[in-house]
């Protein structure tokens, strides 16, 4: 074969397989990138499920969680409530006086599985009943404030109606010794109350704390139930003041059950 046909065909075939070469070379890298890309979205897809696990997981431990920084509250609320008593007796024997038999309140945490709000006349139910040491005429508290009183109970369930209720009053106090009125929901906001009734010789200060008085068979005195705000005069004689609640009623899940276990007793002798 002449030489100037050899050279042309010599030159075709080493391009060819120059070629070849790269093809081959770009195909393993492609593999590798393909590769890459699967594996990158294996891990994406694992990462999902496994974050998706992990959310559910996070979910029940914070419920269990929730519940029981709810039971360490009650007792911390039991606790309080015996020291207190401890101290009001110290003092009565201090004064030469003797205590034959103190007024206690029992503590009982539930969680509020139903709970109206857009209502005149709201309510709760809770998730404790009879069977549990539920009675009817208890008190139902957070370390917040005052939820609601319990109306009728079943044997795991307790109807409650809600402080947010038109029908409801409770006896609370200004600041550490100011005057005693009455406590109402203001029918309006979640946080809203109205203290009514306050005679004008005590006088107070915006911002001053009210507190459960302890006058009521209910509920245990010193509850923080918010703070005193703006008031006016009613029929030039009382002050009638706006309270902001400590408590979110749009934000409960956990209460504290609380029954004076002297109500029997002490309802009798009210006239």
């Amino acid at each position: 074969m002449p030489k100037s046909r050899l050279f042309p065909r010599i030159l075709t075939a080493a391009v060819f397989i120059i070629l070849e070469m790269a093809a081959l070379h770009i195909l393993g890298k492609n593999a590798q990138l393909q590769r890459l890309w699967i594996a990158r979205g294996a891990h994406g897809f694992m990462g999902a499920v496994w974050g998706g696990t992990q959310r559910i997981k996070d979910y029940f431990s914070l419920r269990r969680t929730n519940e029981g920084l709810a039971l360490e509250n009650t007792r911390l609320m039991e606790e309080n409530a015996r020291m207190k008593e401890l101290l009001d007796a110290r003092e009565l024997d201090t004064m030469g006086l003797s205590l034959k038999r103190q007024r206690g309140f029992r503590y009982l945490n539930a969680e509020v599985i139903k709970l109206s709000r857009n209502k005149q006349h709201n309510y709760l139910i809770l998730s404790k009943g009879f069977e549990d040491g539920v009675s009817e005429k208890s008190g139902i508290i957070t370390r917040e404030g005052v939820i609601g009183i319990v109306d009728a109970v079943s044997a795991h369930y307790s109807y409650a109606f809600s402080f947010q209720n038109k029908d409801i009053s409770i006896s609370a106090r200004l600041g550490e010794e100011g005057g005693t009125g009455l406590l109402v929901w203001d029918g309006q906001s979640s946080r809203g109350a109205i203290l009514k009734e306050i005679p004008l010789q005590y006088k107070y200060h915006r911002g001053d704390t009210v507190y459960t008085s302890g006058h009521s068979l209910m509920f245990p005195p010193d509850v923080p139930l918010g703070v005193a705000g703006e008031s006016k005069i009613i029929n030039g004689a009382t002050n009638e003041i706006q309270v902001t609640l400590f408590q979110d009623f749009t934000a409960i899940r956990y209460v504290t059950v609380v029954h004076n276990t002297a109500f029997d007793e002490l309802e009798e002798l009210e006239p």
